[in-house]
């Protein structure tokens, strides 16, 4: 069955949706402030925050490698999708409620907590990228593409600034842990809401991939990686520049350490960081046509490497709100440069097993912030810092060799 204009505006809409909701949710939820200061107020070590930065930004990602297997098998994945939604759905909740009602609690069981559910939020949502990337691309008619990813990117900013400033006023009205339940029973509530665009969904042209067996499946990576030299460069790329958005949380543990930061800081962190992304996507949506992504890469690189040296040169905490505006430039960036660079080194019909490759580009990622933890530990942040730069050093030799041309 063929995509009608009828069904692929449907799915457009139903998409939007999704994206919409899923803003408000990811504010209350963000992984780089929210997240990392929760656990350091309930008692957690560098080690315990380099473990769960690696779930949540490189682990997630590396299990995709996993799922694709058994996701590209199945022509049709919405059911899949909305497995994935639903269990971080139910993740959030989880989290919510146990530490609005952690009194009851017993405190040594509430980091073990926070690491399951923030586990199975984090492989849930890895578990549904891959079926969203193989519907977005085959649901919406080819010519709306352009459009629907600049409405996205509208929508997405201005919800942004204003949820970003309700989260930062909700953040404000308790004390740990209360304030932090309200943020994640907001965030339950907004992903709730953005499932439905999911549920909405019509999916009606098959994917064209099949993998007989997860042998298979590696026999087509081996296969992907001696034919396509780009895709070689690519998971370089994302195996260095990768690590730059896992260097926030440690951020947060920095400033907590050394300024003693509060949760009315760690508000002012998460909406500097938020202004940063959206005046970041704003510009590269006005100029989407002009800009080739090899200078994105650059330019991207080049304000990682600066970033721990402004850390190190900060006196004072106020310093901070530039260090996290840089870093949402930093993660805007990088995550449209990196999904820009996918597109161009996948074709059509290997979109799922290329989203499941990326997984290999995950494993410095997912190690680094279990090292950093220890690192930091053992030697200080000084040392932690300069392995970082050494590691964005090392991602120009990758954007040199892509040499992206659009």
């Amino acid at each position: 069955m063929e995509l009608s204009p009828s069904t692929s505006k449907r799915n457009f809409n139903s998409l939007l949706w999704h994206a919409a909701f899923l803003s408000l949710a990811q504010v209350f939820m963000d992984v780089d402030t929210i997240i990392p200061a929760m656990l350091v107020d309930a008692g957690g070590s560098a080690i315990q925050i380099g473990i769960l930065t690696a779930i949540m930004l490189g682990g997630s990602s590396f299990s995709q490698l996993l799922y694709a297997p058994f996701v590209s098998n199945n022509h049709f994945k919405k059911k899949f999708l909305l497995i994935g939604i639903n269990s971080r759905i139910f993740a959030l909740l989880g989290l919510a409620l146990m530490l609005y009602f952690s009194s009851m609690v017993d405190e040594s069981m509430i980091i073990w907590m926070i690491f399951i559910l923030i586990s199975i939020f984090s492989f849930g949502g890895a578990f549904a990228n891959l079926s969203y990337t193989d519907i977005l691309g085959k649901s919406i008619i080819q010519d709306t593409r352009k459009s629907f990813f600049s409405s996205r990117q509208v929508i997405k900013a201005i919800i942004l600034f204003f949820a970003a400033l309700l989260a930062k006023k909700i953040f404000n009205l308790a004390d740990y842990p209360v304030n932090y339940g309200y943020m994640f029973f907001i965030a339950f509530a907004a992903l709730l809401i953005s499932s439905l665009g999911f549920w909405n969904i019509k999916e009606v042209t098959p994917s064209r991939l099949s993998v007989k067996s997860p042998k298979h499946f590696f026999q087509l990576i081996t296969t992907e990686l001696q034919q396509n030299k780009k895709l070689k460069y690519f998971l370089g790329y994302i195996n260095t520049m990768g690590i730059s958005i896992a260097l926030l949380p440690f951020v947060i543990l920095y400033a907590k350490e050394f300024y003693l930061t509060d949760s009315s800081d760690t508000g002012s962190f998460l909406l500097y960081k938020i202004i940063g992304s959206i005046i970041a996507g704003s510009i590269l949506f006005i100029l989407a046509k002009r800009y080739k992504y090899q200078y994105l890469l650059y330019g991207s690189a080049v304000l990682a490497f600066a970033l721990p040296l402004l850390i190190l040169l900060a006196t004072e905490m106020p310093s901070f709100v530039l260090i996290f505006f840089i870093g949402g430039i930093i993660y805007t960036t990088y995550t449209i440069s990196m999904n820009g660079v996918l597109l161009e080194v996948s074709g059509t019909e290997n979109r799922t097993l290329y989203t499941g490759i990326t997984g290999i580009g995950n494993i410095l990622p997912a190690l680094f912030p279990m090292a950093g933890g220890w690192i930091i530990h053992q030697f200080g942040f000084q040392v932690f810092f300069i392995l970082f730069m050494f590691f964005i050093l090392c991602s120009l030799f990758f954007i040199y060799k892509l040499d992206c041309k659009k």
